[in-house]
């Protein structure tokens, strides 16, 4: 699961390409988070996941600060979460998250993009059993720490799988133990360098290098859209 999530990662940071696509996907995680909760993170833990997720991807304080400010401020823009579904070539899925203030703009937009790169939309939900969503949580490894022991320590809190590769720690568990799991990293003292909901593919395909350029077209078509914030696919 690890080396996928890896997978996924370097591919939407190459989709992206630059600042200019990362940090407004990353300010609207911000803004919904301070207008649900509230700007204080130490009492918003929703904010926090999304500032440390932002300070991530090197996402400049001052541009933080001011997703935080453009939220809580009188005219501030009203986003809501949305999601859709569909399937592309050679037995691709696609779920996309969304956040926007215009849902009929949205849906008209992917699904426009979906038909011009030869993928259709599904009717919500048609995909539900396909993805798993999981809380995902990434660490350094330190000197000291012990895989095993801290296995062991944090599967009351809804542990699913730990992996370790090149002194980064991966941890997964249900998307329900995403609160339970962050408090149990915090009375560790453990550092996350990244916190999210991840929707997964229960049974991922392998496809080919061809399969793959194909494939690769609905995902950058759907996410060339500002509304959208992630992309999963059922790639292996």
């Amino acid at each position: 699961m690890g080396r996928a999530f890896e997978y996924r990662k370097a591919a939407k940071m190459k989709r992206w390409g630059n600042m200019s696509r990362v940090f407004p996907r990353l300010g609207r995680a911000i803004m919904m988070a301070a207008k649900e909760g509230g700007g204080d993170p130490e009492s918003n833990a929703k904010l926090r996941t999304a500032i440390l997720n932002a300070k991530a991807e090197n996402m400049p304080k001052d541009n933080i600060d001011a997703a935080i400010k453009r939220a809580l401020g009188k005219d501030a823009q009203t986003l809501s979460e949305i999601t859709y579904e569909g399937k592309g070539p050679h037995g691709s899925l696609f779920f996309v998250e969304c956040a926007t203030d215009n849902n009929t703009r949205t849906v008209a937009n992917i699904k426009s993009a979906f038909k011009k790169s030869g993928a259709e939309m599904l009717n919500n939900g048609s995909l539900d059993f396909m993805f798993s969503r999981k809380a995902v949580f990434e660490f350094a490894k330190t000197p000291d720490m012990d895989i095993e022991a801290l296995e062991l320590e944090l599967i009351d809190a809804g542990l699913e799988e730990i992996e370790e590769e090149e002194g980064v720690v991966l941890v997964y568990a249900d998307y329900t133990n995403f609160g339970s799991l962050s408090a149990a990293f915090d009375s560790l003292g453990i550092t996350l360098t990244k916190a999210t909901l991840e929707r997964i593919a229960n049974t991922p395909l392998s496809f080919s290098e061809e399969q793959m350029v194909d494939i690769e077209k609905v995902i950058e078509k759907i996410e060339d859209d500002d509304d959208v914030q992630a992309v999963y696919t059922n790639i292996a």
